[in-house]
C-alpha cells in the first residue's frame, strides 16, 4: 500500500449545516435499526434459541448483529470519507484471539469494527468496556446481547464478574475477538458519551508519568501506563483456546476525534491502524512476568506512536482491500428492509406485536441491568440428574 503522502491531505473537514443534518439522520437510523433489530431479532437468538444451543444463539446474533455494526465503516469510510490504513501483520480470518489496543479516545473500538468486517468476524467482536457505558439507551442493550463484558474499573469488584463471563467464552467452536484497552481509560478528553466531568488528557498523562517516575516504571509520552489484571485474567482463563494475541496500535492524523466528529464527518480524516501478532509461546506464564511483558509491548507502542506522530504513518503497509461499495449498499438495504418491516408490524399490525415489543423492552432493561443470560434448558436437566 502506498505511504500516504502530507501533500493535499485533509486536516479538518468544516462542520457545516449539511453535515449537521446529515449526522443526525444517520444517527437516527442507527438508532431505529438497532432499537428494531434488538427487540425482534436479539431477543429470539439471545433468548429463545440461547434455551437450546448457546453455539447456535452465536452465530444467528452475529448473523444480525454484524449487519448492523457494519453500518458504522460504511458511515466512516464511504459516507464520510475517512481513510482507514492498515499496517503491520496480517490478520487471517475467523481466529479466536485477544487484542490489547491503545486508548486514545472514545471512538478507538469503533475502528476496529473496521478490521473485523474485512476479516468476517465483525459479529463476534467483544469488548471489556467500563459498566456505564451499558446504561446508554438502546446500544446499551446491543453490548449486552453481544456479550460485551462490563467493568467498574475495581479488581476486587470486577474480577469474579469477569471470570465468570470469561468462562463461557471458551467454545473452541466459536470464533472469538476479545478487545481489552489495558491503560482503563482513554487518554483523551472527550465528554459526550458519559456526561461526566473527566480531567483533560494532559492531567491523566501528567499523573501517569508522575506515578511511573515514583515507582520505577517506564515513562510514556503517549500512553497512560498499562493495567495488568485484566489482561492477565483472559490469558489464564484462555489461553488454551486462543490462536493469537494482537498488539493493536492506533493512531489519527492531526486530532484524536470524539463521537461527534465521526457522526458529522469533520474528523477524523485519516485512522491508523497497526498489527503485530504475538504467538502464545511468546506470553510469559507468570502474572509477574506477564505484567513485565505487557509493560515492555507499551513502551514499543509509545516509541511506535512517536514516530507516527513525527512521520504520520505507520511502517510496514499492508494490503487490506477497501470495503466494497455494492456489499455495504446491499448491506444497507437488507437492514433497512428489516427495519421497515419491524415497524410495519409494530405499528401498523397486530397489538400483540406491540405487547411484545414492550415485553421484549422490559426483558432487554432488565437483562442488561442485571447482566444475565439465560441458560440452556439441558444444562438444568443435566444439573438435576
Amino acid at each position: 500500500m502506498e505511504v500516504p503522502s502530507a501533500k493535499h491531505e485533509t486536516r479538518h473537514r468544516r462542520l457545516t449545516p449539511l453535515r449537521v443534518l446529515r449526522g443526525l439522520i444517520c444517527l437516527l437510523v442507527l438508532l431505529l435499526t438497532a432499537f428494531m433489530m434488538i427487540v425482534y431479532c436479539g431477543f429470539f437468538s439471545t433468548v429463545v434459541l440461547r434455551l437450546f444451543s448457546v453455539h447456535y444463539s452465536r452465530k444467528v446474533t452475529a448473523f444480525f448483529f454484524s449487519s448492523w455494526l457494519a453500518l458504522w465503516p460504511f458511515l466512516f469510510e464511504k459516507i464520510n470519507k475517512t481513510k482507514v490504513i492498515f499496517s503491520g501483520d496480517d490478520v487471517p480470518a475467523r481466529e479466536r484471539v485477544l487484542l490489547i489496543c491503545n486508548h486514545r479516545t472514545e471512538v478507538d473500538w469503533m475502528y476496529l469494527w473496521d478490521l473485523a468486517l474485512r476479516k468476517d468476524s465483525l459479529g463476534y467482536i467483544k469488548y471489556i468496556l467500563k459498566s456505564s457505558l451499558m446504561k446508554l439507551p438502546v446500544f446499551g442493550w446491543s453490548f449486552q446481547i453481544l456479550e460485551f463484558i462490563p467493568v467498574e474499573r475495581k479488581w476486587e469488584v470486577d474480577e469474579a464478574k469477569m471470570r465468570q463471563m470469561l468462562s463461557k467464552f471458551k467454545d473452541p467452536r466459536d470464533p472469538l475477538w476479545l478487545v481489552l484497552f489495558p491503560e482503563g481509560t482513554d487518554f483523551t478528553y472527550v465528554p459526550f458519551l458519559l456526561a461526566v466531568i473527566s480531567p483533560p488528557f494532559e492531567q491523566k498523562c501528567l499523573g501517569s508519568q508522575k506515578y511511573a517516575a515514583e515507582h520505577g516504571l517506564p515513562i510514556l509520552k503517549n500512553l497512560l501506563l498499562p493495567k495488568s489484571k485484566g489482561f492477565n485474567a483472559c490469558l489464564e482463563d484462555l489461553r488454551s483456546t486462543l490462536d493469537a494475541v494482537y498488539d493493536v496500535t492506533i493512531g489519527y492524523k492531526h486530532r484524536c476525534p470524539s463521537f461527534l466528529d465521526n457522526v458529522f464527518g469533520v474528523d477524523p480524516s485519516e485512522v491508523h491502524i497497526h498489527i503485530r501478532r504475538v504467538t502464545l509461546d511468546d506470553i510469559p506464564l507468570s502474572e509477574m512476568e506477564v505484567t513485565s511483558w505487557l509493560m515492555d509491548t507499551f513502551q514499543r507502542k509509545d516509541q511506535l506512536l512517536s514516530n507516527f506522530n513525527s512521520k504520520g504513518y505507520f511502517p510496514l503497509h499492508g494490503a487490506e482491500l477497501n470495503l466494497s461499495t455494492v456489499k455495504c449498499l446491499v448491506n444497507v438495504m437488507l437492514v433497512l428492509v428489516l427495519t421497515g418491516a419491524f415497524s410495519f408490524l409494530t405499528f401498523f399490525s397486530s397489538i400483540w406485536f406491540k405487547i411484545f415489543v414492550s415485553l421484549s423492552c422490559s426483558y432487554m432493561v432488565s437483562a442488561t441491568y442485571l447482566n444475565i443470560r439465560p441458560e440452556p434448558i439441558f444444562n438444568f436437566v443435566k444439573t438435576s440428574l
